[in-house]
């Protein structure tokens, strides 16, 4: 398995072999994309506003929650460069602005006050595995000698803030809020079936209609597409090395204000990490390390208590820079080289603090 020094070394070795020329323009059509797609996001909200203060947005009138009148959803583009080995390592960002079209969903979400709501589960409470060669011996975990070896298992990494009456909310409301997002996160993260390129249902059925009515329509216009707000491998490209999923990070607890509506902000950070191989080849066995960071709004409107994502994003590695389907492709060390290779200095992707780059990024080991 790749480890951090080694891939540092390699990656190093790669880039001098690259002239000065090349490296400039390698940075350059990188800037170049960045910049573009905040012109095109600032140009984005900019309409948007303008379409809310004039009674335009939502189709209510004006009145909405900010998500509302966001308009937009653009993956951040990848930097069309020179290849580079793809064992590297790379983190590919996905950060979706959210839209929500007026589209009618038969099956209601579950209910925010639903007692019985279970967390969707964990890959290992579908895992089938196979009995090892050496029955009785203890497999070494594929964590070992990482960061995450230290990290919780499973959703009991998506530990919450004490609730507390805050923002205008009760403690009560609080409390529903802060475990409908654990739900959110295990969902969205630990799901067997939607990180295996299935039907994202367990996350969608945790949603508020409004929201959950976009997320449907995106996944019927866009069914060549990994679902927003998820991670999803691409089919057939891993399974999962042991039955336990890494967790690791924070949520911290504010307020906001948005014209006349206020109410509680969540503040997500995590790293969540997967240990998988090649579809029946144990022995190519590596780590793939998501970081979700986002943001989440409590609030309460006509007198129901309202959960929104209001951004909900991810990064990954080691994965390819080569697709664009928003499915991860996990880069493993007898990978092919890539057509599109990572851009500026490695990043440690076991940092929990937030980067702002953008588009494929070369990282450290996992």
């Amino acid at each position: 398995m790749p480890h951090g020094d080694d891939l540092d070394a390699r990656f190093n070795e790669l880039v001098a072999q690259i002239d000065e020329e090349q490296q400039r323009r390698m940075r350059a059509a990188a800037v170049k994309g960045a910049k573009e797609q905040r012109r095109t996001d600032r140009t984005a909200r900019r309409e948007s506003r303008s379409a809310h203060l004039s009674g335009e947005s939502g189709g209510n009138g004006g009145y909405g929650p900010e998500p509302r009148r966001r308009v937009g959803r653009a993956w951040i583009a990848m930097a069309v460069v020179t290849s580079l080995i793809a064992s590297a390592g790379v983190i590919v960002v996905f950060r979706p602005d959210l839209l929500t079209p007026g589209v009618v969903v038969d099956e209601p979400p579950v209910p925010i006050d639903e007692p019985d709501v279970e967390p969707a589960g964990n890959p290992a409470d579908e895992a089938t595995q196979e009995p090892a060669e050496g029955a009785g011996e203890e497999p070494a975990s594929p964590f070992a000698g990482s960061p995450a070896e230290k990290y919780s298992e499973g959703a009991a990494g998506f530990a919450m803030p004490e609730a507390k009456a805050l923002g205008g909310l009760s403690e009560k409301d609080v409390a529903k809020g802060l475990k409908r997002t654990r739900e959110l996160l295990t969902a969205a993260f630990l799901d067997r079936k939607t990180l295996l390129g299935g039907k994202p249902s367990a996350f969608t059925k945790l949603l508020d209609a409004e929201q959950r009515d976009w997320f449907s329509e995106y996944a019927k216009k866009h069914k060549k597409k990994a679902a927003p707000f998820v991670i999803q491998f691409a089919k057939g490209t891993a399974e999962f090395a042991t039955d336990v999923i890494k967790v690791h990070g924070r949520v911290k607890l504010g307020t906001f204000k948005d014209g006349g509506r206020r109410g509680v902000e969540l503040k997500l950070n995590h790293l969540v990490v997967y240990a998988v191989h090649r579809p029946g080849r144990p022995d190519t066995t590596i780590r793939v390390v998501a970081h979700p960071t986002g943001k989440v709004w409590l609030y309460r409107e006509e007198g129901r208590l309202v959960v929104w994502p209001l951004s909900w994003g991810a990064s990954s590695t080691p994965a390819s820079c080569d697709t664009r389907d928003e499915f991860i492709h996990p880069v493993f060390e007898d990978s092919p080289r890539g057509t599109v290779a990572p851009t500026g200095a490695p990043i440690d992707p076991y940092e929990l603090e937030e980067d702002d780059s953008e588009g494929c990024t070369a990282s450290k080991g996992t």
